[in-house]
Formats: structure tokens, C-alpha cells, sequence
């Protein structure tokens, strides 16, 4: 067994002044500014407008249409329709990617900004810019140039076009104005959450039309183009909306406003926002774009202080947006700040703040917080919470971003966090722990989950999972006590680390199949409907190695499951359920599939017992599942197959943007050699 050791605290703040600082490391700042990205390069091309543009009740993103060969090229939306452009060339319509001369190329991608160019016919040249402006504005920029030694005739046709008929459509010159409803998933109004339903929509370009269409689902504008050798035209289609009372005149004004935003000025911006990432050295060029993809997929969601937030604070996923995946933060998302507080070192920690501020007198961080929503969810008679990584990742940020002032205020709220916690999930007093309130929720696996569904419901059990989050939150309060100078604060947490340690592997550890299981809460054995009912093989049985509870020898014997191919090292990398067992399901939910942040935890113990080849090899397994997913359809998603190239459930999840975080510690880990 590893014990933490007390060691005098200029020591550690020397230790940590000296470690490899990646965070002081400047990155490249025109990257991203400067790519050559075709359809097969692994790319996250979804858009929203950046923070201190946001507003969360209006707010609307888009994806990019430019890969898939049988659509158009433009901004898509889930629930706001689409803005695509079209040629008419010699009564020919060009419309589609596969009616192009040249497919589309990328030159620039930020989280709010594109842009690209492609060739509708041979020697005539688009170059586009969008921009997700604000969170009720967008913009397309294009340059269009002869590069023939003749005259070019064309029409451009701008296209808005919707799932729904346009509402209440009226043409103002060469302004159009219609309405539409996006209306709140069950979830969202079950929570009161409270986006704006009914929107006011004004669609127009910079250039006076020949022709508008208004039929059905679609708005075209029109414009007869005629460009002489080396001549370029070049406009701007702009897309508004907001709630249905605002004026007509209120969004002309924005649309004004929209005519005269300098794309340099974007670009720069950007371009400073993202000057903090850390410059690595990568084996491959997809590995660096994957890279600043996770980041940019992260800084997406980030969102600006509103309603009871008094700091930022990040939602799951801001297009598409789907119920419960806008409602705000919660403790096991969070993980991924531990990659954004390399970007954007304040707002990481101002993530964690929201909890701070919203914790309750005695201890209590509810299960989801957000600016409108408080989601404490009580469950016979008791709270949910959500699982106990709140103290390691404080202590996580504060090692990157060395803020003492975080760290005093991280202190005092994760002490209150780990003693209200442990007073309420150990009912049977023998100092081993079980999920409570909706104990499903609070575990984090909260579907599919091979012991809950079949054998019984999780705060029936003391398990590997919430017992080893807890030694890892006791372990980082000691190295917090030690930084802030709490000498004998230090020693008690260690002790209770050190305790729990204990009993995890006394109580938890299963000598035939060498491996940790969930126990019966009441009798302390591995059965609980039927003998050994509770020895299922899930990803929870590895977390003890991440808290650095087993010793050498036991961990050695533990990975004999996670290396065997037929259970735990798949293709993409480590399921959540052993695919020995009949569950297993390399694309269910957790009952198989992968999920970048376990897979995270799991790497970070192989590194901590030395197992650096097979470290390294975990996250080549899942940065290639990430990346090669970006590849076809250029979105992040919640998990993926353990075992094929296919991906579920939500896409834009923050949480796979830990693929950064592998890379970081690579980097720093070969830089420390």
C-alpha cells in the first residue's frame, strides 16, 4: 500500500515551483489560422459565439455544412433551421459538395469562427467566413473571384431553409422577417429552465437582390453576378433572431451593426484567446488538430456569468442543444476543466466557483448547477449529490494555475464538501461508503449499468467507484492542508486516506478473480440476490490503481484483466463492462462503450504504477477513436464503441474534450524523462 507522506511544505511549494510548468509554454497563435483541412482531417466544425458575446435564453449555435457530398455548403442548426449558398452557372444550379469543382478547404477554424474555400466550377473561387456572432446573430462573408481570362456570368442564390413552414413571412425591401418556435424538450420545461420559445427572425445580405423567393420552408435571394478576369465581388448574408416582442427596427439596427465587423478583428481575438494553450510536439498532424479541436469544443461551452451564476460556468453542449445537457454543471463534466484551465486558467477556476458559491451551510453541492436551475434532486428522503471528484480536481487546477487565493477558498469549500459527504453515505457505520439519494444519478453510470440493472439498485452496495474517489478527495485535502500550511490538518486527512485504503482492499479485493467488486452493504460479502451475484467486472474495478490503493503486487495481478484483450483492452480502449459478460454492449451505455474521462483515470493509474507503455498505448487506442470520428462527421460525441467505428449518444459533449488532457500529460511526461 502507497501512504501519502508528510513532508514539510516549502519542500512541496519548491517541488512545485521547479515541476515542468505547461502551462507557461506559449502555443503557436496563427495555427488555427492557417490549416489546410479537408473533409478527412479530424475537425470539430460546430460554432458558437464566444463568451462575452453569449446570452443563454437565446442562444443558438451551428454546425458546418461542408463534408457531406450530397448537401449544400452553410450553417446548420438543430432547431433554427439553415443558412446555404448556391450557384446558378450556365442554367446549371450547383448546390451540392459533390457538384463542386473543388471540395471545400479550411483554412481557419476557431470555436466561433470558420472559414474556408471551395471552387463551384473550374477558376471561379469562393472564400468564406462565418461567424457565429453572438448567440442571436450570425454572419456569412464571401469573396468571389474570376481567375479565368474571360467573363464569368452567374446567380447566387442565398438559401434559408427550415424543417418547419416559415411563419408569418413579410419582405421589407430587402429585409425578411418571419418567425419561428423552438420549443423546450420535456426535460426543460420539467426544470423550469427558461430559454425563449417564440423568435423573431430577420434574413437579408449586404447586397440589394434581383429576386426573392419566399415559398414553403425556404427564403432564397438571388443576385445576377457578372465578373470580368481577376474581379472579385465580394458580400455579407446575415441571419438574426431574438424573442418575438423585439422590433423590426432593433434588428435592422443589429444587422447594421453585423455590416460593419471587421474579420480581422475576429481573427485576432481568437487568436489571443487561444495563445495560452501549451505548444507540444506532436507524432502526427492529426494529432495536433485533434488537439486544439478538444480545446476549441470546450471553450465553446463555456458560458458568461447570468441568472444565479456569478462566475462562468459551461454546459454540456450548446449545439445541438438537448434538455438536461443545457442545464448546467456538474461535478463529473468538470473533469474537463482540468484540460481548459491550460487555455483559459481563470475561467477554469471561476467553473469551480459556482460551486463555492452555491454550496449549502452544511456541506451540500447539489447534483446540477446552472444559472436557472438548482437540481438538488431528493430521493427518499435524501439528497443527490454528484460523485466525489471535487476536491481532486480543485487541487488538479491549482497545480496548473498556482492561484493561492483559489486554493484557500477551494479548501474551505471542499473540507465542508468531504465531511458532509462522508457523514451521510456511511449509514452502517463501518467506514466504507455507498452512493445515496438517486444513488444511479450520483454514481455518474446512471443507465446500463450491468450490477444496478441486474442485480440491484447502487445504494445497496459499497463499491471501488465512490470508495476510491473518496481516498483520492482525502489525498488531495492533505496536499491542499500542507500548501495553505495546515500542518496537522495535513496528517488527519492522510489518515483518513490511509484508512479508507485499507479498507478497500481488505473488504472490496477478490482473491480468485484478483480484482475489486461491489460488496452487500449489510453482510460485507460479494453476494447479494444469489452467491457472488456482485463479482461483475466493470471499468469501476481500476479506479482503485488512479487513488494509488493497491500495492505492486496486487496491481500487477489487476491488470492481467485490464490487458487481456477478451475483457478489458479493446480496440478504442477500456469498456465499462468486462466483454466477457453477457451485458456487454460495445455501444450501449455503460455496459460497454467509451468514455474519455474514464478512460482518463484509468491511464493516469497505469502511469502512477509505471505502466507507461501501456499508459501510452490506452491513449493512442482512444485519441484514435476520437479522431478518427472527427473524421466523418466532425463532431465530439458522449462516448464511443469499444470495439468499431461508431459513436452515441449526444454529439458537442464537452467531456470527450479531455482528449487534450492525454496529450498534455504525454507531452510533460516525455519532457520530464
Amino acid at each position: 500500500m502507497r501512504k501519502i507522506k508528510i513532508i514539510t511544505a516549502w519542500i512541496l511549494f519548491l517541488a512545485v515551483q521547479f515541476s515542468v510548468r505547461i502551462s507557461g509554454q506559449t502555443t503557436d497563435i496563427n495555427y488555427l489560422s492557417s490549416l489546410h483541412a479537408d473533409k478527412d482531417s479530424p475537425l470539430f466544425t460546430v460554432y458558437a459565439a464566444p463568451m462575452q458575446r453569449t446570452e443563454y435564453k437565446i442562444d443558438q449555435g451551428y454546425q458546418l455544412l461542408w463534408y457531406n457530398p450530397i448537401k449544400g455548403i452553410g450553417f446548420d442548426s438543430k432547431d433554427a433551421g439553415k443558412l446555404e449558398i448556391a450557384f446558378n452557372i450556365a442554367g446549371k444550379r450547383i448546390s451540392s459538395v459533390n457538384e463542386f469543382f473543388k471540395e471545400p478547404i479550411i483554412t481557419l477554424s476557431y470555436s466561433d469562427i470558420v472559414g474556408f474555400y471551395f471552387y463551384p466550377i473550374d477558376s471561379l473561387r469562393v472564400d468564406a467566413f462565418y461567424s457565429v456572432y453572438s448567440s442571436s446573430s450570425a454572419f456569412q462573408d464571401y469573396t468571389i473571384t474570376n481567375e479565368t481570362d474571360k467573363d464569368i456570368s452567374f446567380n447566387i442564390i442565398n438559401k434559408f431553409s427550415s424543417d418547419k413552414k416559415i411563419e408569418n413571412g413579410r419582405n421589407r425591401g430587402k429585409f425578411f422577417f418571419f418567425e419561428h418556435l423552438r420549443k423546450r424538450d420535456s426535460w426543460m420545461v420539467s426544470h423550469d429552465i427558461p430559454l425563449v420559445e417564440n423568435f423573431k427572425n430577420l434574413f437579408s445580405t449586404s447586397s440589394i437582390p434581383d429576386t426573392i423567393v419566399a415559398v414553403g420552408k425556404r427564403i432564397e435571394y438571388i443576385q445576377n453576378i457578372k465578373l470580368k478576369p481577376d474581379e472579385s465581388f465580394n458580400f455579407r448574408t446575415v441571419r438574426i433572431l431574438n424573442d418575438v416582442s423585439i422590433s423590426d427596427d432593433s434588428l435592422k439596427t443589429v444587422f447594421n451593426n453585423l455590416l460593419n465587423v471587421d474579420k480581422k478583428e475576429l481573427i485576432t481575438a481568437d487568436e489571443k484567446a487561444y495563445s495560452q494553450i501549451p505548444r507540444l510536439e506532436f507524432e502526427n498532424k492529426e494529432r495536433e488538430l485533434l488537439y486544439y479541436s478538444a480545446f476549441s469544443l470546450i471553450r465553446q461551452c463555456m458560458m458568461p456569468p447570468e441568472g444565479e451564476c456569478n462566475y462562468n460556468y459551461y454546459v454540456f453542449s450548446r449545439e445541438p442543444k438537448w434538455g438536461w445537457g443545457y442545464g448546467g454543471q456538474v461535478f463529473h463534466e468538470s473533469l474537463t476543466m482540468l484540460a481548459y484551465a491550460y487555455m483559459d486558467p481563470e475561467g477554469a477556476l471561476n467553473s469551480q466557483r459556482v460551486y463555492f458559491e452555491r454550496q449549502y451551510p452544511n456541506g451540500y453541492i447539489n447534483y446540477r448547477t446552472g444559472p436557472y436551475l438548482n437540481e438538488k434532486i431528493e430521493y427518499n428522503g435524501a439528497l443527490t449529490s454528484s460523485a466525489p471528484w471535487f476536491n481532486y480536481q480543485n487541487y488538479e487546477l491549482f497545480m496548473i494555475t498556482k492561484d493561492m487565493q483559489f486554493l484557500q477558498e477551494a479548501y474551505e469549500s471542499g473540507t465542508k464538501f468531504y465531511n458532509f459527504y462522508t457523514a451521510v453515505r456511511d449509514s452502517n457505520n463501518n467506514g466504507l461508503y455507498s452512493w445515496g439519494g438517486h444513488a444511479e444519478l450520483e454514481s455518474v453510470r446512471d443507465a446500463l449499468v450491468a450490477v444496478w440493472d441486474n442485480v440491484g439498485w447502487a445504494s445497496n452496495f459499497e463499491g471501488p467507484d465512490v470508495n476510491s474517489m473518496l481516498v483520492k478527495e482525502a489525498q488531495s485535502l492533505s496536499k491542499m492542508a500542507l500548501m495553505l500550511g495546515k500542518f496537522v490538518e495535513a496528517h488527519e486527512w492522510t489518515d483518513k486516506a490511509n484508512n479508507l485504503t485499507k479498507l478497500i482492499d481488505k473488504k472490496l479485493w477478490d482473491s480468485r478473480q484478483n480484482f475489486y467488486f461491489n460488496i452487500n452493504r449489510n453482510t460485507g460479502k460479494f453476494s447479494y440476490k444469489k452467491n457472488d451475484d456482485l463479482k461483475i467486472k466493470e471499468i469501476i474495478g481500476f479506479l482503485p490503481m488512479w487513488a494509488g490503493v493497491p500495492n505492486a503486487k496486487r496491481a500487477k495481478a489487476l491488470t492481467k484483466s485490464l490487458f487481456n484483450k477478451s475483457e478489458f483492452w479493446r480496440k478504442n480502449g477500456v469498456p465499462t463492462l468486462s466483454a466477457k459478460n453477457k451485458y456487454y454492449n460495445p455501444l450501449g451505455y455503460w455496459n460497454g462503450p467509451i468514455w474519455v474521462p474514464w478512460q482518463y483515470l484509468v491511464f493516469q493509474g497505469l502511469l502512477d504504477y509505471g505502466y507507461k507503455k501501456e499508459a501510452i498505448e490506452l491513449s493512442d487506442k482512444v485519441l484514435d477513436a476520437v479522431a478518427n470520428q472527427l473524421k466523418r462527421d466532425h463532431y465530439f460525441w458522449e462516448f464511443y464503441s469499444a470495439d468499431d467505428a461508431r459513436a452515441g449518444k449526444n454529439k458537442t459533449y464537452i467531456w470527450s474534450g479531455m482528449a487534450a488532457k492525454f496529450l498534455l500529460d504525454i507531452d510533460n511526461m516525455k519532457k520530464g524523462e
